[in-house]
């Protein structure tokens, strides 16, 4: 009896040891499984309409508006022909005559885009687009070709007016305001990138009052990362209620297709051009004549300058308004009309917004003396690259 219970005894020892060896290292033997750590997720809320489904987003009410005002522009020019190298061999003139010198024509081709400004049938794009064009056709959306002529451009803010005639309404483009734009609101390009076709694309405001580029004389972009590619040129940038904020006018990239960083004309400053376009024919600018360089913090040392606020006036052009004036190569123009310019780019800007005739008033610094001059403002030279 003693024997039989030492033996059980044992039995049951070994059968405790081998289940708790199992359970350790191979629990599923057992069917149970081990315990996890416990984690904590946070989950953003979802926000959800009336009928309790996610909303999902859609400019497709702004492109709706938009799209029917945005053409398609096609230029071509006559390219001359390049001269036969040997035109002027005898021997092949012997053979050929005036063949060499009588060969076809060539024509280059070129696309853009535009957007349709009024019933009257003007249109705003890129001066870009239809420089040197000795042929312009704009394609409607709803698929009308028509002829175009050139109202006026205005190379320095690479801007140009178009006109079409058309039987039937034209649908025009509400102007928005750029002075109600902000980073990060989203907006959208629209043109005729590639000539694929009219193409929509999204993105947001990179930055404003982008300016130094070296793009245009006058600069003041619109930074988006909306794909611009080539055909987007002279294009609508829109908001998300469907009305114009800028012209699709540049990008900067290294292969030729978008990068994520385009530039559009604000519309303040393209309405401002388009009017005066359309009503003068071109765009009227004031002028003083002077040559600028931004004053850096080692140029105001070496001259000895008191600080580097203001621009120094580098040269002045004989017989120009500011010689008459008396301003003088070296002096520092600190403000005009009250309004502080601190570079050349503002220096340019503000001179260039008076109305030529009118006498305005410049404050410069000569030495260590502050100056008040009256400037009669003069107009613009087409292409000046003075003030």
């Amino acid at each position: 009896m003693h024997r039989l219970w030492m033996i059980f005894a044992q039995t049951v020892t070994v059968t405790v040891a081998v289940l708790f060896v199992v359970s350790t290292l191979k629990p599923e033997w057992t069917g149970e499984r081990p315990a996890l750590p416990s984690v904590t997720i946070q989950e953003a809320a979802t926000p959800t309409n009336a009928a309790g489904a996610r909303p999902v987003a859609s400019y497709a009410d702004a492109a709706r508006a938009a799209l029917p005002t945005v053409v398609h522009i096609f230029t071509s020019k006559e390219v001359k022909a390049q001269r036969h190298p040997f035109a002027d061999d005898p021997l092949f003139r012997h053979f050929f005559g005036d063949r060499l010198d009588n060969r076809p024509q060539q024509r280059a081709s070129g696309l853009g885009s535009g957007v349709i400004v009024s019933p009257e049938g003007y249109i705003l794009t890129n001066n870009h687009v239809i420089e040197a064009a000795d042929e312009i056709e704009v394609a409607l959306n709803d698929g009308r070709k028509l002829p175009a002529r050139i109202v006026g451009r205005d190379p320095e803010s690479d801007l140009a007016v178009l006109q079409i005639k058309a039987d039937g309404k034209l649908n025009a483009i509400t102007f928005g305001r750029t002075e109600q734009l902000h980073v990060g609101d989203v907006v959208l390009a629209i043109g005729n990138p590639f000539g694929v076709g009219q193409t929509v694309t999204m993105g947001i405001v990179s930055a404003l009052g982008r300016s130094h580029l070296g793009i245009n004389t006058f600069e003041d972009f619109i930074q988006t990362d909306a794909a611009i590619n080539p055909g987007n040129s002279g294009g609508a940038l829109i908001d998300t209620a469907g009305t114009l904020v800028g012209i699709n006018a540049a990008i900067y990239s290294r292969s030729g297709g978008s990068l994520g960083i385009g530039f559009a004309i604000p519309v303040s400053l393209a309405r401002s051009v388009m009017e005066q376009i359309i009503q003068n024919g071109s765009v009227t600018r004031g002028w003083i004549g002077v040559e600028v360089q931004a004053i850096t913090a080692e140029l105001a040392e070496s001259f000895g300058m008191v600080s580097s606020e203001g621009t120094l006036i580098s040269g002045v052009m004989r017989g120009s308004p500011a010689e008459r004036a008396g301003v003088k190569p070296g002096d520092v123009l600190l403000a005009v009309e009250g309004r502080k310019v601190n570079d050349p780019q503002a220096m340019l800007e503000a001179i260039a917004a008076l109305a030529p005739g009118r006498k305005a008033g410049f404050e410069l610094r000569r030495g260590k003396e502050k100056l008040d001059l009256k400037v009669e403002i003069g107009r613009r030279p087409a292409l000046s690259r003075g003030d």
